[in-house]
């Protein structure tokens, strides 16, 4: 299993609903994702950053498929335009 765990620092953090609505629509885009979870920074739990997503693949060619897919480039390029910086960890669970 392939974990994939990205957070992103946005340049307007009110925007962070948008950002999460965006993301979700990703869920499920193909075969072999397992868990696919968006969330936003809550005020008073500790968070350096705005949005994070945690979601599992059942192995790496999964994780590539979601990666490439049409939908999910589209997402991203319109997110780039909200976010001031990414992080990401993709590991073998």
């Amino acid at each position: 299993m392939i974990k994939h765990i990205v957070m992103w620092k946005l340049l307007d953090a009110t925007q962070a609903p948008r950002f999460k609505a965006e993301l979700d629509s990703c869920k499920g885009l193909v075969p072999g994702m397992r868990e696919f979870e968006v969330a936003t920074r809550v005020d008073g739990l500790e968070a350096n950053h705005d949005v994070v997503l945690y979601s599992t693949f059942d192995d790496a060619a999964a994780l590539e498929a979601y990666i490439v897919h049409p939908h999910h480039k589209k997402v991203s390029a319109f997110l780039g335009t909200l976010r001031e910086s990414r992080a990401v960890l993709d590991y073998q669970a």
